[in-house]
C-alpha cells in the first residue's frame, strides 16, 4: 500500500518513513505544500499523512488546504500530524476531512497503529479465497497484488496454505519443499520461513505464517 508522508521536518519525517517502511507499507516522503500537492494531483495514494505547518513557495499553501484539495477530489483517508493541540485546530482538521489528527510530539508506534487502524476500516479484510498461488509463474497473488516466489518457497507455502490454521511440522515442509528428499537443517527451513514471510508481509498487510514453538508453523489470515 503507498503512503503519502508530507512533513517539513526532516528527520521526524524519515523516522515516520522508516517506521512505516519496516511495516510493509511503501512510502513516498516530501518536505513542502507544493511538492505535496504535486503528488497528491498526479499519483495515486493509499493514505496521506499531512504536517499543518508546511512551506510553500506561494505562502498560500499548508496541511489544512492540502488536505481540503485531497477531500474535494478523492475519499483517500488523511492523517494530520501537528504540533498545533488545541481543541480548535483538532476540530478545523476534522472539518477539513481528516479521518484523524495525531498531536506532535507522538509515538511512531502509535501513528503506525492509527495508520493500520484506518486501513483495516477502509479496506476490509479480503477472503482466505482471495489469495492464490499459480505454479506457472511462481506467484502468490492476493487482491490485485502479486510477488515472485523461489520454487522452494512456492512448495512450502502452497503446503502450508493447503490446510490453512494447521500446525505442518518442520519435517512435513522439508519434505515437500524438497523433491530429492535432501537433508536439511531446521535453521535452513527457518531461514526459508524468515525470507518468505518479508516477501509475503507488503503483499497481505500482515503476518500470515505463525509460528508454533516446538511444533512447527501455520498458515492464518485471521488473527483469532
Amino acid at each position: 500500500m503507498n503512503i503519502l508522508i508530507v512533513e517539513d521536518e526532516i528527520d521526524l519525517g524519515s523516522v515516520v518513513n522508516d517506521y512505516l517502511s519496516s511495516e510493509g507499507f511503501t512510502c513516498t516522503l516530501v518536505h513542502d505544500a507544493d511538492k505535496g500537492l504535486e503528488k497528491i494531483q498526479n499519483d495515486s495514494w493509499d493514505l496521506i499523512l499531512l504536517d499543518v505547518m508546511l512551506p510553500s513557495k506561494s505562502g498560500q499553501l499548508n496541511g489544512l488546504s492540502l488536505c481540503q484539495e485531497i477531500r474535494n477530489n478523492t475519499n483517500t483517508p488523511v492523517i494530520i500530524m501537528s504540533a498545533r493541540i488545541e481543541e480548535t485546530d483538532r476540530l478545523l482538521g476534522f472539518e477539513l476531512g481528516a479521518d484523524d489528527y495525531i498531536c506532535k510530539p507522538f509515538s511512531p508506534r502509535e501513528l503506525v497503529a492509527r495508520v493500520k487502524a484506518i486501513m483495516k476500516r477502509v479496506n476490509p479484510e479480503q477472503p482466505l479465497q482471495d489469495f492464490q498461488l499459480i505454479k506457472e509463474s511462481l506467484t502468490a497473488i492476493y487482491g490485485d497484488n502479486k510477488v515472485e516466489l523461489t520454487l522452494i518457497e512456492y512448495r512450502i507455502l502452497k503446503t502450508l496454505s493447503a490446510r490453512p490454521n494447521t500446525i505442518i511440522s518442520r519435517e512435513e515442509l522439508m519434505k515437500n519443499a524438497y523433491s530429492d528428499h535432501r537433508i536439511v537443517s531446521d535453521r535452513t527451513m527457518d531461514s526459508h520461513i524468515t525470507k518468505l514471510r518479508k516477501k509475503l508481509l507488503p503483499l497481505t498487510q500482515k503476518e500470515i505464517i505463525h509460528s508454533v514453538y516446538g511444533a512447527g508453523y501455520k498458515f492464518q489470515f485471521s488473527d483469532k
